[in-house]
């Protein structure tokens, strides 16, 4: 009879303790915000610039943030924003010449691998890029090329994102990420040189790299 109610003891307690563990994967129905540092490090090339070669534009890091929504345990949406990026933008054998920020939100489908007893939640994903780009202005070495650098222009972009990456669940509400995404950045580049109007079609194409704290909600 001790045995057997030893036994009811321990079968209860192992029961309990399992429904009081917490659920260390995302579900349905879960908001997950994760902030931390965004690298956007463009794989730029462009037409040739006044006989100079083609543009190079130099990485930047900032503040990131993303925000998914858990439409099922292994389905995600996310949106990705940051802090306004600044890049410097040069040419071969003259130096930075011009200066540009640009925000880029993207919207992801996300399909997460695993189940919802996972603590380690790798993902792809794959959606649309909008590029804003504003703050273009030459710098003293641009408006002092040839017949002198001005107007400096970049036209907005929407193209095509891919990423991948993974979560690591600490506990029920907090995780830590890491993630690569690729976003398709074409732009517009015109100016004046002089008096006459120049256009370079440009690809920015960066791989955007983060490293981030999460939340669950």
């Amino acid at each position: 009879m001790n045995k057997k109610i030893l036994s009811g003891l321990i079968t209860a307690s192992l029961l309990s303790a399992t429904l009081a563990a917490p659920a260390f994967a995302h579900q349905q129905g879960d908001i997950i915000v994760r902030a931390g540092a965004l690298m956007v490090a463009p794989n730029e090339s462009s037409g040739d610039v006044l006989g100079a070669g083609e543009f190079q534009v130099d990485d930047n890091v900032q503040l990131g943030l993303n925000f998914t929504y858990m439409a099922t345990d292994n389905i995600g949406i996310e949106l990705v924003a940051a802090s306004p990026f600044t890049h410097e933008i040069s040419l071969e054998g003259i130096g930075v010449i011009a200066e540009a920020s640009q925000l880029p939100p993207t919207l992801l489908a996300q399909y997460y691998f695993g189940d919802s007893g996972s603590k380690f939640r790798p993902y792809v994903g794959a959606g649309v890029n909008f590029t804003v780009f504003f703050d273009t202005e030459f710098n003293d070495t641009g408006t002092g090329i040839g017949n002198g650098l001005s107007d400096l222009d970049m036209s907005n972009s929407i193209g095509l994102a891919a990423q991948v990456g993974v979560d690591y669940k600490i506990n029920d509400k907090w995780l830590v990420n890491a993630s690569v995404m690729y976003a398709d950045i074409s732009t517009d580049v015109t100016f004046k040189h002089g008096a006459d109007d120049v256009k370079i079609k440009t690809d920015i194409d960066p791989l955007v790299y983060m490293v981030s704290i999460g939340y669950v909600f």
